[in-house]
């Protein structure tokens, strides 16, 4: 990382959500909530929620422009946000939840109008996308317990980041349409809801639950290898079930909150498919139940990895 330093502000709802986009990228020194665009020095939590001081939840971004540029930020900050609504963000409604970029210098302001009549030009939106382009104003951190809020309270942070609505919006608007009509003409209903919509396909009525022959199972979508039958048990819950995935980087886990339920939720690392669930309920010696939709799957037998490319695989086998 080089010493340049710049600060950027964007104003995108609550600020509990538009903490871990920035966190995660290269080049990021830090990312911190707060308030700014008021007329009130050093406002509370409470102030600012009763929109009278005129602020908005915002994140001060520090980041090396060498590293991870402006522009990258802009185009980051857009898919975080419904830019077509005035008067809130998804569930958050007030003034304090608007929308907003804030320049912090002529060339930020330049870069980001430039980025807006991009977006309004791209036809992603068919309404007007109304983020004000504004100076930087003083900014004031928000209280201890605002920061960082996606590691201190993840399940918190999860249920919020669904039940506002926010989530499944970004997901609908951001996706590849191009990509997606491909999945829709390559893959059946039913992957095609596992994998892309998270859906669970019925228990001891798919392809793989009571399957024993030897090979890996790969991502239905991508190819990518996620699971050998070495490692596949009889849970008797009616999926296929395995103690471990054939590299443990294959795979990705997160905190999943839909149905009530607080559980894990595994997903391939290329093509981010949906295709279970982890549970500690499983045997030795991880302890460990990766409980996986068949419809998420593919089967390549033992004698056909090398024809199949897989051939790096084959050692699995040799006994």
């Amino acid at each position: 990382m080089s010493e340049a330093r710049e600060l950027a502000t964007f104003a995108g709802g609550c600020f509990w959500c538009m903490v871990k986009p920035f966190d995660e990228q290269p080049g990021i020194v830090s990312v911190v909530s707060g308030y700014t665009g008021g007329h009130v020095e050093n406002p509370t939590y409470e102030q600012v929620c009763s929109d009278e001081t005129g602020h908005y939840e915002a994140v001060q971004i520090t980041f090396d422009p060498e590293v991870f540029p402006y522009e990258d930020l802009l185009d980051l900050y857009w898919r975080q946000i419904d830019p077509t609504d005035p008067g809130g963000q998804f569930a958050d409604r007030g003034s304090s939840y608007r929308t907003a970029i804030f320049a912090h210098n002529e060339r930020q302001r330049e870069l980001a109008e430039a980025s807006k009549r991009e977006l309004a030009a791209s036809g992603r939106f068919s309404k007007p996308i109304v983020t004000p382009i504004l100076p930087a104003a003083p900014f004031y951190p928000a209280e201890d317990y605002h920061q960082g809020y996606y590691k201190t309270n993840p399940v918190r942070y999860k249920a919020y980041s669904v039940g506002s609505g926010r989530e499944r919006f970004l997901k609908e608007t951001w996706k590849d349409a191009a990509r997606d009509a491909e999945l829709k003409k390559r893959l059946t209903p039913m992957q095609y809801d596992v994998t892309q919509r998270d859906a669970t396909e019925p228990p001891f009525r798919n392809e793989y639950w009571d399957h024993k022959e030897e090979g890996i199972y790969v991502d239905i979508v991508s190819g990518e290898p996620l699971f050998s039958s070495l490692d596949k048990f009889d849970s008797h819950c009616g999926w296929p079930s395995f103690t471990k995935p054939i590299e443990e980087t294959q795979v990705k886990k997160q905190i999943d909150v839909a149905h009530n339920m607080v559980r894990v939720e595994v997903r391939s690392k290329d093509a981010d498919s949906h295709l279970g669930h982890l549970f500690d309920d499983g045997p030795g010696p991880t302890g460990l139940r990766y409980c996986i939709n068949s419809a998420a799957l593919r089967f390549i037998p033992k004698e056909k990895l090398a024809e199949e490319g897989y051939g790096a695989y084959a050692a699995l086998f040799e006994k």
